[in-house]
């Protein structure tokens, strides 16, 4: 009878290899819950409320104001720099009004006014040369060509960005390594307990063989 039962229980091997299956699917769905709540939410009201289409270019522009941004210097060291505001104006195949070209949302929302933030750097004259650039390239490289943009209706309806924060990659990410996860999980919990039955019936078949 002590026998019987102790072929019911699991192996200390069995034990672990169903402990880590579990400790996958919890991790599969809490990441899931995790980056659905802190990804895909702000990524779905994003692609709600917005679209795209082409964008040319109608002038680019520095503003004689200047903005200022953080810098850092060490674990403990931070200080102030300014850089010069930078506007492409766009035309936009939905509207005929010139719109201004952002980055992302994010420097959208960091500098509604500017259509660049450039890495902040110690020097202001640093800061100028990155945007004298970025102008440069607007003005020679890009031209009059047509370009895809986006727009968002949550943010400012009248503004465009060339890209977006939350695309295709990141919601296929968002969805794919957390189910791998759990199906990883489910996987091994399954084939650890269809290991146990064939052992359980190997050793029944074992015993009615002697009988």
């Amino acid at each position: 009878m002590a026998r019987s039962r102790a072929a019911y229980e699991y192996t200390e091997a069995e034990d672990k290899s169903m402990r880590l299956g579990f400790l996958l699917i919890a991790a599969g769905l809490l990441s899931l819950l995790g980056l659905g709540c802190c990804w895909l939410r702000p990524a779905l009201q994003e692609r709600g409320g917005g679209g795209s289409a082409n964008c040319t270019v109608l002038a680019v522009r520095q503003l004689g104001e200047r903005f200022a941004c953080t810098f850092s210097c060490g674990a403990a060291c931070r200080g102030t720099a300014r850089y010069p505001c930078l506007q492409v104006l766009v035309r936009t195949s939905r509207s005929s009004a010139p719109a201004l070209l952002h980055e992302d949302e994010r420097q959208l929302r960091t500098n509604p006014k500017c259509s660049y933030i450039p890495p902040c750097a110690r020097d202001d004259q640093e800061n100028s040369e990155n945007v004298t650039y970025k102008q440069k390239y607007w003005k020679e490289k890009v031209g009059s060509q047509p370009f895809t943009c986006y727009f968002n209706q949550h943010l400012r309806p009248d503004d465009v960005m060339l890209k977006r924060t939350h695309d295709e990659t990141v919601l296929l990410h968002c969805f794919l390594w957390p189910v791998v996860t759990f199906l990883v999980g489910v996987l091994i919990v399954v084939l650890t307990i269809c290991a146990k039955s064939l052992a359980i019936r190997a050793e029944a078949i074992k015993k009615k063989k002697h009988l």
